[in-house]
């Protein structure tokens, strides 16, 4: 069973951020990466048109319990804090991801904006390099949400979902390779891993209120290869897979349908898993049966899916504006309206 090891809590410090820029349902707008000695992390949070780097304390401690059962933050420091400087966005960013080997020697920070220009950086001790693709019909139309996943197994293959023009943009570093034209706007987007021989050429897309299956080695129906509808209304706002293929939805309707890919039929659901609507989920890196629920307020829980039982859960002070866990670890952390950072480390 998952256990808390530590919850920390920082504060931004108000010379860095004075005000949060506003964030979407979708609050994708944090990444995080732990250092090797897992003494502490990097945060990184997008506001506007920037992105800042924060360096926070995560050190093991005494993990309380309050009512509900809810999980008590231990107060911590921020050690560094900086802006990055190798993001100009010129509209407010919308979603970035940060994305790492299994060996961690390499790691890629990507950004995407209101209008879906996307910029990617590979960190490192050195300047490392910098790309940065528009989609072709850029500052055409308004603003939106927009996503950003990397496809694990090709780590400068990046898919960008804009929301307004219903279009997912394909991109192998600076080139684009093709287009897809959702039916619905997309909220949530994810390349899959180990479906039959496909290998992570598979995308999941919760569009409205369905979750539509892609194909990228074909052009038939547009690469779109099926079609799942959800709670009829009720918006899908993540969607998430595991490292052995299952795929787990969440939106308005507070409930997560879990679905195999081998037949695309559903496995369980948890049904009212959140008292809010749910805006993201992300399965665990150490038990797959577990899986991270963030609802749209400021409460994340963690629960075994199979049997719809909740392991623990905590709350932020305010509204989440980002969350995320890192990409091989569970490591989470979590970004406030307030101010405060959120850091939870899970064995």
């Amino acid at each position: 069973m998952l256990n808390a090891k530590s919850l920390n809590k920082a504060v931004v410090p108000k010379s860095l951020i004075p005000h949060p820029s506003p964030a979407s349902v979708q609050s994708t707008r944090l990444a995080v990466t732990v250092d090797g000695v897992a003494s502490s992390c990097w945060v990184y949070i997008a506001s506007g048109p920037n992105i800042y780097k924060l360096r926070i304390s995560m050190e093991d401690s005494f993990v309380g319990q309050g009512k509900e059962s809810l999980l008590i933050p231990e107060q911590t420091q921020v050690l560094d804090s900086s802006m990055v400087n190798r993001c100009p966005h010129r509209s407010e960013i919308q979603s970035i991801v940060l994305a790492e080997t299994q060996r961690m020697d390499c790691s890629v920070l990507g950004s995407v904006d209101s209008y879906g220009h996307l910029i990617v950086s590979k960190l490192d001790n050195s300047d490392g390099f910098t790309y940065s693709v528009s989609p072709r019909d850029y500052n055409v139309g308004e603003g939106s949400w927009a996503g950003l996943c990397f496809n694990p197994n090709q780590l400068f293959m990046a898919a960008v979902a804009r929301s307004f023009s219903k279009s997912i943009d394909i991109y192998d570093q600076d080139i684009h390779l093709r287009s897809l034209r959702t039916l619905w706007y997309p909220s949530s987007l994810i390349f899959m891993n180990n479906v039959s021989d496909s290998g992570s050429s598979m995308l999941a897309v919760a569009e409205g209120s369905q979750l539509s299956i892609w194909d990228l080695r074909t052009n038939e129906n547009g690469g779109c290869v099926r079609r799942i509808m959800g709670s009829v209304g009720d918006i899908m706002y993540a969607v998430s897979a595991s490292s052995s293929g299952i795929v787990a939805t969440g939106g308005a309707d507070r409930t997560i349908t879990f679905y195999d890919p081998r037949r695309w039929s559903a496995l369980s659901r948890w049904m009212n898993c959140s008292k809010y609507e749910i805006a993201g989920l992300t399965f665990s890196s150490v038990d797959p049966n577990y899986i991270y629920v963030q609802g749209v307020d400021y409460e994340v829980l963690c629960g075994q899916w199979r049997e719809s039982k909740e392991a623990f859960a905590f709350r932020g002070d305010s509204n989440w504006l980002g969350f995320s866990k890192c990409s091989n670890r569970d490591v989470l952390a979590g970004w406030c309206d307030s101010g405060s950072i959120f850091v939870a480390d899970v064995s």
